[in-house]
C-alpha cells in the first residue's frame, strides 16, 4: 500500500470507498488462498472472501486501531470461511446418496509444488497425493479442517487457533491431532507403494 495501513483503515472507517477497495485489493488474494483451503472449493472461497469483506466494512466503526487490521481481517475470513465449510458439511450429508463416486472438478486444485526435473512418475504420485489429501481434507469435520489449515498452512500457534476457533487447548489439539491421524492414514498407502518402487 502507498500509504501506511493504519491510515488507509482510518479512511476507509470515515467512508472512503478508494481506501477499502485499496484493502480489499491488498488482503483478498491471501484471504482466497485461505478460504479455498478451508472450504476447497473454489467458489465457496470466493463466497467466504466476499461475507469476510462485508462483515468488515459493517463493522469498521468497531475496529479497535490498536490491533493489527490484517489480524482482525483474518479472524473474520476464517469464521466465514468455517460457516460455509459446516454448510457444505450439512448439505453434503443430508445428499450423501446423490454424491457418492462424483468427484469436484479438475479446475479447482491447486498445482503440486514443482521440482527441480520432475519425470512422469513423479508427477502422477504428486497428482495421486494432491486428489488424495484433497479428499482427504474434505472427509474432515469443519472444525478439524480449519484448524489443520491454520496450523499446517497459515502456520498458526495452538493458542491463535484455539482463540480463532472459540476452543479451549485441549480441544484445538484434538481437532488438530484428528486431522493429522485421518491424513495419515489417508497418505501411509501411497507413501508405502513409493518405497516399494525405490
Amino acid at each position: 500500500m502507498e500509504q501506511t495501513e493504519a491510515i488507509v483503515v482510518e479512511r476507509a472507517r470515515k467512508g472512503d470507498a478508494d481506501a477499502f477497495r485499496e484493502l480489499v485489493e491488498s488482503y483478498g488474494p491471501k484471504l482466497f488462498r485461505l478460504a479455498w483451503r478451508i472450504t476447497g472449493d473454489e467458489q465457496s472461497a470466493e463466497d467466504a472472501v466476499q461475507e469476510t469483506f462485508l462483515r468488515a466494512y459493517r463493522s469498521l466503526d468497531r475496529f479497535d486501531a490498536r490491533a493489527q487490521f490484517g489480524t482482525w481481517l483474518h479472524r473474520i475470513a476464517v469464521n466465514a470461511a468455517l460457516d460455509l465449510a459446516r454448510k457444505q458439511q450439512r448439505h453434503r450429508s443430508r445428499h450423501e446418496e446423490r454424491l457418492d463416486g462424483l468427484d469436484g472438478p479438475d479446475g479447482n486444485s491447486e498445482p503440486p509444488l514443482p521440482s527441480p526435473a520432475p519425470g512422469p512418475d513423479r508427477i502422477a504420485l504428486g497428482l495421486e497425493v494432491e486428489r488424495a489429501v484433497r479428499s482427504a481434507l474434505a472427509e474432515l469435520s469443519a472444525m478439524e479442517r480449519t484448524a489443520f489449515v491454520l496450523r499446517h498452512f497459515e502456520g498458526r500457534s495452538i493458542a491463535e487457533i484455539c482463540d480463532q476457533l472459540g476452543l479451549g487447548v485441549s480441544a484445538g489439539k484434538q481437532a488438530i491431532f484428528r486431522a493429522v491421524k485421518k491424513l495419515r492414514r489417508v497418505l501411509e498407502p501411497l507413501v508405502q507403494r513409493q518405497e516399494v518402487r525405490l
